[in-house]
């Protein structure tokens, strides 16, 4: 963000675009949990490959529902959180996406998050996290698999 843009804002087509993206894989990944415990059971086997899924469904859900809180806010609600959240002081907002953030700017050079709930990006980290030692844990089980 420049100097000349301090009420800079996320991308609109770039947050439509993970939304979308979001809402499919968490559909998809949900079936594919569904249809994995059904195998498992039907089967069964580990529940190792669903649990992987499950996490990976759990972190995307997580951040496709903060990028649901920016794109439901109009410009005047997200100025009006800002000037909640600073007391009235906003000098300009400073949006990221990884980590997901819309921050309002003071004068002080402090910046404040107003819009996406504390508990998101930590949440999602984590649940990240998981899903990738879960991960981890599929394929070392796969390769154990096939080298016996």
């Amino acid at each position: 963000m420049s100097g000349d843009e301090p009420y800079a804002e996320h991308e609109g087509a770039i947050l439509l675009l993970l939304i979308l993206a979001g809402v499919t894989a968490v559909v998809w990944l949900t079936v594919r949990v569904v249809t994995g415990l059904v195998r498992a059971r039907r089967n069964g086997t580990t529940l190792l490959g669903p649990a992987t899924a499950l996490a990976w469904d759990a972190t995307v859900g997580m951040y496709t529902w903060g990028l649901l809180h920016l794109f439901f806010l109009d410009d005047h609600a997200q100025a009006e959180a800002c000037a909640k959240a600073v007391d009235g002081r906003v000098t300009g907002y400073a949006p990221t996406f990884v980590p997901l953030h819309f921050g309002c700017r003071t004068g002080d050079g402090r910046v404040t998050e107003a819009v996406i709930p504390s508990y998101l990006n930590p949440a999602t980290l984590l649940l990240g996290i998981c899903a990738l030692v879960l991960t981890w844990l599929v394929i070392a089980h796969h390769k154990k698999g096939t080298h016996t």
